[in-house]
């Protein structure tokens, strides 16, 4: 019998089931999770509540992050470019599994809307995908900016004293920088400014909100 590959009606039914599996499971990490490097002095009940929201956001971020990835995946022109979206999700995915772990640490869940997050994120990808490869890569490079921003901020509010969550969002911003450099250097082109402001709107809609829920 002959074996075909694997089109788009295959790869929808992949991308179900991968949807289901980032919204409803656990997210084991795969790669070990960035420890502190010294003893880590006690944690206020507002500075405890203050890290396991942002933890939180972070969260909410990296289901986007998938969604973003797979869409642009689902509909690349390329294979070796669809091969190197899915090999950076996967990448990336131990993200969801620190974040994970490190808010329950803190006492708080996950955004209890991550379904739409992830739905939402799914769409533009499938738009930026489907606008071409080098604008698809461009895009891609462009939301690595802006998540590499995000985090900066989130170093920025975290208690000083909270090393186990600083390690994890300084090690997350070091694979963000490395993938928006990847995107680049395979020709990514910039998107226009009206498409930058949107995305950022777009991210502060979802960080706000994923804040409180």
């Amino acid at each position: 019998m002959n074996m075909r590959r694997p089109g788009l009606i295959d790869r929808c039914i992949a991308e179900f089931d991968a949807a289901l599996r980032t919204v409803a499971a656990a997210h084991p990490a795969g790669r070990a999770r960035p420890q502190a490097t010294s003893a880590q002095e006690p944690l206020t009940a507002s500075e405890r509540d203050l890290a396991a929201r942002l933890m939180r956001v972070n969260h909410a971020g990296e289901i986007a992050a998938q969604a973003l990835y797979r869409g642009q995946a689902l509909v690349a022109g390329d294979a070796a470019l669809r091969s190197a979206l899915l090999q950076a999700a996967d990448e990336e995915h131990a993200h969801l599994g620190w974040c994970q772990e490190r808010a329950a640490a803190l006492g708080a869940g996950t955004s209890r809307l991550a379904p739409f997050w992830y739905a939402g994120a799914l769409a533009i990808g499938v738009a930026a995908g489907l606008a071409g490869d080098r604008r698809s890569l461009g895009f891609l490079a462009e939301t690595e900016r802006q998540v590499s921003e995000h985090l900066d901020g989130h170093l920025q509010r975290l208690p000083g004293q909270d090393q186990a969550s600083r390690r994890i969002v300084e090690r997350m911003r070091a694979d963000e920088q490395a993938h928006r450099q990847d995107a680049l250097a395979r020709g990514g082109v910039e998107p226009p400014a009206p498409i930058r402001q949107a995305m950022r709107l777009a991210s502060r809609v979802m960080t706000s909100v994923a804040y409180y829920f």
